[in-house]
């Protein structure tokens, strides 16, 4: 790793953790944190400064510092403080086109990690059954979070161009949880009862906060033999969850909805604040969203300790119990299944998607081969 780093966001839960996480790396001399706002957690050793990387500030921190290794962080969905969607907006963007142009003025700079999201493939009705890092989106994401990933990653791949001496990491996360989770998703498996959209079940990818630092530390390290820490990769543990299934292992009740009225809940608890229900994620919960990993696993050299059943685990365990009993509800649903008459296909084979790695209506999830 490089000898001094620069992680931004570092206000965050996440962007604290890191930058204690690469203090214990003994190949780093010094950490710079940046955020513009003051850091609710511990830092450590590491230097804190307050600037916002929308304006000329991060130029001469790079320059008095000697940056080689920037961690960019500060790319997120979810507002910090008194922060409105429009700050949030010109953070991720604007403050990335600022922090790019000074990575590029700054020669001591030689290794650049994004954080991105996989939203920037959207979800739509058409979607392929899994995405990979080459596939384009049926359709373009039209705003929030999602848009905002794959503008910045626009201007990676312009800045890439312009600086090919720069090794440039961009990791696509699928929905980030853990004990710690701080996302608009974790905020809506959080609330008492949770609206769907009537006739949709969607499949779901989870990555652990704690994987999520692991694959942060091999992205801004010197690639290990037989790697290349390079590129745009996916980052998801193995297997998928319905959302059925997300809601029984919380004990939290479901209301189906149809989609105009899911849409107008979801501003109503924006108003209220209870969390960002955006149109973006009712697309998700709507279509759901499965990527490939393979890349991650055979390129990067990682593989996540958590499945995204277990990372869910750990997410539920932390969150207060839900109004239905997990286990009740669970053989409840095996009972209804085994009652109803199973509908087969052609030879006496199950009519069901085997693709779909939903794993049946109460255990956990297997990670299907072309979803790991």
């Amino acid at each position: 790793m490089g000898k001094v780093v620069l992680v931004t966001g570092a206000a965050r839960q996440l962007g604290a953790r890191f930058v204690r996480r690469v203090q214990r790396d003994p190949d780093v001399e010094r950490v710079i944190a940046l955020d513009a706002a003051e850091p609710e957690h511990e830092l450590g050793d590491a230097v804190f400064v307050r600037a916002d990387i929308r304006g000329p500030a991060v130029a001469r921190v790079l320059a008095e510092h000697g940056v080689d290794t920037v961690v960019h962080l500060d790319v997120s969905g979810f507002a910090l403080g008194a922060q409105g969607r429009t700050a949030v907006k010109e953070t991720n963007v604007i403050g990335t086109m600022q922090l790019l142009g000074a990575c590029q003025k700054a020669p001591a700079v030689q290794r650049l990690v994004v954080k991105s999201s996989t939203g920037v493939y959207g979800s739509a009705p058409r979607d392929p059954a899994v995405f990979h890092e080459n596939t384009p989106p049926k359709s373009l994401p039209g705003g929030g979070f999602a848009k905002d990933a794959a503008e910045v990653e626009g201007y990676v791949r312009g800045f890439a161009r312009r600086r090919p001496d720069v090794a440039v990491c961009v990791l696509r996360f699928a929905n980030i949880l853990g004990p710690d989770a701080d996302s608009p998703l974790a905020d809506y498996l959080s609330l008492p009862v949770l609206p769907t959209v009537f006739g949709y079940d969607p499949r779901l990818q989870f990555v652990h906060e704690d994987d999520v630092l692991d694959v942060l530390s091999i992205a801004a390290s010197e690639p290990r033999r037989g790697t290349l820490n390079s590129g745009t990769f996916n980052i998801a543990g193995d297997g998928v969850l319905l959302l059925s299934q997300c809601a029984r292992r919380l004990g939290r009740p479901t209301v189906p909805m149809l989609l105009p009225a899911v849409t107008w809940v979801g501003q109503a608890l924006r108003t209220v604040g209870m969390t960002d229900f955006s149109p973006e994620q009712i697309r998700l919960l709507t279509h759901g969203r499965v990527v490939s990993t393979v890349q991650m696993r055979e390129t990067l050299g990682f593989a996540p300790e958590y499945t995204t059943g277990e990372t869910f685990a750990a997410f539920a365990r932390s969150r207060a119990p839900g109004l239905l009993p997990p286990r009740a509800v669970g053989r409840a649903v095996d009972r209804v299944a085994e009652a109803v008459p199973r509908i087969t296909g052609p030879g006496g084979s199950d009519g069901s998607d085997s693709s779909s790695g939903s794993g049946g209506s109460g255990g956990d999830t297997h990670p299907t081969p072309s979803a790991r």
